[in-house]
């Protein structure tokens, strides 16, 4: 894997550019100004809860007994079905919330979302260094922040149709990933399950070479 790699899937799992129109009626009462301070907080919120992901996810898993290559199966899963809502997008009537939102729905689940948080928890676990995956995080963060904070601007230039085709652009990227991990997971799957026979049948003919003086 390179850094570039990386980046590019966690960006793309971020989903900014389908979040833009959400962000935008989400915080249309709110200045330009405030708007800015709001989503910069809830990146910075969403940052935070995707680095303990990325430090603490695989001792979650190993409390729980769950393989790593379950783990890529299910995430290819849920990564796939995501990318299908990105391809087709249900249209639903958005509600605007009375307050000022407060991590909930920006910063959970819009931008660390399950897709997000499965592929920094897979990617984590494919590096022998946690602190590795910091860099591309972090850009992946910054690419997303710095859209989110233009989303009124970028909603403008590139209008509606320009927005919902970019987020299907990237649907299908994902998709693509989805299917990597996915084949990834259950190759490591059968991988195992071929060198715990092999394991095994050493083991039976030793069982039976030591009765061999016995029976002559």
């Amino acid at each position: 894997m390179s850094i570039i790699s990386v980046t590019t899937s966690l960006f793309l799992c971020s989903q900014c550019f389908g979040k833009c129109p959400f962000f935008v009626g989400i915080l249309n009462s709110y200045s330009v100004k405030k708007q800015r301070r709001i989503i910069i907080r809830e990146m910075l919120i969403a940052l935070g809860i995707l680095v303990c992901f990325n430090f603490f996810g695989n001792e979650i898993l190993k409390v729980l007994g769950i393989d790593r290559c379950v783990v890529g199966i299910a995430g290819g899963t849920l990564l796939f079905l995501i990318a299908l809502s990105m391809i087709f997008p249900k249209r639903n009537h958005l509600k605007v919330p009375h307050r000022e939102p407060f991590v909930f729905p920006l910063a959970i689940p819009a931008i660390a979302g399950p897709g997000a948080i499965t592929a920094v928890m897979i990617y984590s676990q494919q590096v022998q260094n946690s602190f590795w995956m910091l860099l591309p995080l972090g850009l992946a963060w910054l690419c997303s922040a710095l859209i989110l904070i233009a989303s009124s601007n970028i909603k403008l230039f590139l209008g509606q149709k320009g927005l919902i085709a970019c987020e299907r652009l990237g649907g299908m990227v994902i998709s693509l990933i989805a299917v990597q991990m996915f084949t990834s997971g259950v190759m490591g799957l059968f991988d195992k399950s071929v060198k715990s026979c092999k394991t095994e049948v050493p083991d039976s003919r030793r069982e039976i070479n030591e009765f061999d003086p016995i029976i002559k």
